[in-house]
């Protein structure tokens, strides 16, 4: 027997409204966004599904319970009361995280221990006992308070979803986090019918979030999450869940997708990393300077995080490298162009307005994605269409910035 959950996909903030997008491509529309998090109702398959698809979300929790609090009794009383014997058994570990912003309970190892000894307590009513010992299956509790407003979870992933289990060590001084290369992606429009490029790829991210979206491969199918040891989840929940993974993996997109980067060393670092995520035979790696690009197809999509502070280069050789970007994409009059940069004056550099820019984090890093948006194929438009350009209906997301 299924229940009814709520489920709760954390996201960096900029990309809600594209985890939003994802879960209703999963089948979840039930679902309410706010800064930071997507929270919708599911069940125990949603779990596995979600784990095994989001592209963009940092991790998937269980909400136990939400509620407001103004001093530490009131926490107490309130996650006391929550059900905890409808998920946690007789020898249950359960470790406590917690954080406050902008509450009147503010002492986070406080936080934590309260919640801890008001679990411990409400399990002594549920199963008659009065210790636990603590040796069985994880599940880890998170509270949540932001505004005196709390809220209480289990994290079913564990390890965040960026790290799908491909990327090798040694990707650089500050590599795109997965889960924001995949969002790049879903928010241009590139499909597997058209070319891409990244002609910064580093250690290949962007290129192979690009043909794990190509191929619908699940980005999770090569890891492991925290609940799969949970009682709760069968094993059943998880093989149907794999399975229907599998069987929507699609052939290789229509064009090779070219990555190439000036570092001979990252680019045997980005080959490691996509015959990790399965997708090796996708894309092509060309070592090579941005002004060495030619090609001959048209209505591509170039979508890349060229060097910049954190990737140390300072404003001088930005400067050079957006001047040299400008030059070699000048002839590609049918392309969109996608660049993530954290540099201040990338347009004035790249000597072009952006069609539209949305702002993003990297991590802790804020950056901007300025999005240049080419003609469409002919292939892609149909009669109603009433110009063959990219429109705000047609956007993953419609909350970008745009020019007036």
């Amino acid at each position: 027997m299924t229940r009814r959950l709520e489920l709760i996909a954390t996201a960096a903030f900029g990309l809600e409204a594209v985890v939003a997008r994802e879960l209703q491509d999963l089948g979840y529309t039930e679902q309410q966004v706010e800064d930071g998090r997507v929270t919708f109702i599911g069940d125990e398959l949603a779990i596995c599904r979600c784990n095994l698809w989001l592209r963009s979300a940092d991790r998937v929790l269980v909400k136990i319970g939400s509620f407001p609090a103004f001093d530490f009794g009131q926490l107490f009383d309130q996650v006391e009361a929550l059900p905890w014997h409808e998920w946690l058994q007789v020898d249950s570990r359960f470790p406590v995280s917690g954080k406050s912003v902008r509450s009147q309970l503010h002492h986070e190892p406080t936080i934590q221990a309260i919640t801890k000894k008001a679990i411990v307590e409400s399990l002594k009513r549920s199963y008659e006992r009065h210790w636990f010992q603590e040796s069985g299956t994880e599940y880890q509790v998170e509270v949540s308070i932001l505004k005196d407003q709390v809220l209480v979870s289990l994290d079913t992933s564990g390890a965040g979803l960026h790290k799908r289990g491909y990327r090798a060590h040694g990707g650089g001084l500050a590599p795109l986090r997965e889960t924001t290369a995949a969002a790049l992606v879903l928010l241009s429009y590139w499909n597997r019918e058209r070319p891409f490029l990244d002609p910064f790829c580093g250690s290949g991210t962007i290129a192979i979030e690009a043909a794990l979206i190509g191929r619908n491969r699940a980005p999770g199918l090569s890891r492991n999450f925290l609940c799969e040891s949970w009682p709760q989840l069968t094993r059943l929940h998880w093989k149907e869940s794999r399975e229907e993974a599998r069987d929507k993996i699609l052939n290789k997109p229509k064009f090779p997708l070219i990555a190439s980067d000036i570092d001979d060393r990252v680019l045997r670092l980005a080959e490691t990393n996509t015959l990790q995520a399965g997708v090796a035979g996708d894309i092509e790696f060309r070592p090579m300077d941005v002004l060495e690009l030619k090609t001959s197809l048209e209505f591509g999509v170039i979508i890349t995080n060229p060097p910049y502070g954190e990737r140390m280069l300072d404003d001088e050789s930005a400067a050079e490298i957006y001047d040299d970007m400008a030059d070699a994409f000048e002839p590609l009059s049918t392309w969109s162009i996608y660049v993530l940069t954290s540099h201040p004056g990338f347009e004035r550099l790249f000597r072009r307005r952006a069609s539209r820019r949305r702002k993003l984090y990297n991590g802790r890093i804020e950056c901007h994605y300025f999005q240049y948006l080419g003609p469409r194929p002919p292939w892609e438009i149909t009669k109603d269409d009433a110009e063959p350009v990219a429109n705000d209906d047609e956007s993953p997301t419609n909350d970008d910035q745009h020019d007036s």
